[in-house]
């Protein structure tokens, strides 16, 4: 039995990005707290297989495809959901793409793309879900920042520039849309053995870094970010707003 702290039932939380990797992985650990999970993203097929999986696990999953970095069919997506099945009372904003390139050689059209899909993308379906969130005086958003918010390494330059912006925004939702009854958080995820790491997963030398740089000693499993998703968008968070919650092994605590 859920804990009420930590129950769920009768929510709905959408979460983007969430075919495959962390964001599938969110909306199971939502699910399985009782929350009726709504996905989306940009592979018709992926998100068809992993609503199918979820439903077979038992859970109440909807689908939701749509581009996230335009503005107008997130407002367009959004307010026809809640017209047609009923509001969305949990966003999770995790879509998100990585571009790796030395810093003096970054194309532009690259840069381009972490902007909009990196930070655009949580004011485009931020605001989009806020405006009902408002209307209704209580909702939770979710926003996924990184352990490049607080840390940088070679390549990753305006990645990491975007997960700072997403902390930041966070800050500014919370404090915008804190006295209308919302609480808006953010997760930062270490490293996590997901699809878009598995490159690094599979670069023997890189894993040993991570060993020996996170205190728990290795890559962090989907799983593990599941909990404090829940947290957060829980009655257990209700005075919690504005924050960014590192889940990372412990490596943003040390040098």
């Amino acid at each position: 039995m859920t804990h009420p702290l930590f129950d769920l039932s009768g929510k709905r939380a959408l979460i983007t990005g969430s075919g495959q990797g962390i964001g599938l992985s969110l909306a199971q650990g939502l699910a399985s707290a009782g929350a009726r999970v709504v996905l989306n993203g940009r592979s018709a097929d992926r998100l068809t297989d992993a609503v199918a999986r979820l439903r077979s696990e038992g859970h109440e999953a909807d689908l939701l495809p749509f581009d996230v970095t335009d503005h107008a069919a997130a407002r367009a997506a959004v307010d026809g959901y809640e017209a047609a099945l009923g509001p969305i009372d949990i966003l999770v904003n995790n879509a998100g793409i990585q571009r790796r390139a030395p810093l003096e050689d970054f194309a532009p059209a690259d840069f381009e793309a972490l902007m909009q899909t990196n930070i655009a993308s949580v004011f485009h379906v931020g605001q989009a879900c806020a405006r009902h969130m408002i209307a209704r005086g209580t909702g939770r958003i979710i926003n996924i920042a990184s352990i490049q918010t607080a840390l940088a390494r070679p390549t990753i330059a305006p990645y990491t520039m975007t997960k700072g912006a997403v902390a930041n925004l966070t800050k500014g939702m919370a404090t915008d849309w804190g006295p209308k009854g919302l609480r808006v958080n953010a997760l930062a995820p270490g490293y996590f053995d997901t699809p878009m790491n598995a490159a690094l997963v599979g670069d023997a030398e890189f894993s040993a870094w991570i060993a020996r740089r996170t205190p728990a000693g290795r890559w962090g499993q989907l799983h593990e970010l599941q909990g404090a998703c829940i947290f957060l968008a829980s009655p257990a968070a209700s005075y919690v707003n504005g924050q960014v919650l590192f889940v990372d092994g412990g490596m943003s605590a040390c040098l």
